[in-house]
């Protein structure tokens, strides 16, 4: 299996701008630039690459427990999780510096011990986690 993802690029880093389409057409043209990328705190005017990174590690991450409780014997009502990627400036450029997993989940007749070992276990096991794994990766796990 493979997935694909375009991006075109205009112009130069700082003013230029290009935008960015997936396979299954979820994205297309979907508009980023330097200002969407970085100095758009509120995040609402564009894309940019470490969104769509932690959109695909908050869904493998969830559906990777999903799975774990389901082999435990569980099934989750809901699991909601926010994956926050942090980038910094660095020497020649900027850097991904770290990813927080946060979870709220609402899974009957769980017990906290094996909850947090099973979400310990979907955190360092997904597929985006294990690719992701030169980043420091963090999980803040909570049931409701």
């Amino acid at each position: 299996m493979k997935r694909t993802a375009t991006a075109q690029w205009r112009g130069d880093g700082q003013t230029g701008a290009g935008t960015l389409s997936t396979q299954s057409g979820v994205f297309n043209a979907q508009p980023y630039s330097f200002k969407t990328r970085f100095g758009d705190e509120d995040g609402t005017s564009g894309t940019n690459p470490e969104e769509l990174i932690a959109a695909a590690h908050a869904g493998c991450f969830s559906m990777a427990l999903s799975f774990a409780l389901a082999r435990a014997g569980f099934t989750a009502e809901l699991l909601e999780t926010e994956a926050a990627v942090e980038v910094k400036p660095s020497e020649g450029g900027f850097s991904v510096t770290g990813i927080t997993l946060r979870l709220k989940a609402n899974v009957p007749g769980i017990d906290a011990a094996q909850f947090d070992e099973l979400a310990k276990g979907a955190k360092e096991n997904c597929p985006i986690s294990k690719a992701l794994s030169a980043v420091p990766i963090t999980l803040e796990a909570s049931l409701v």
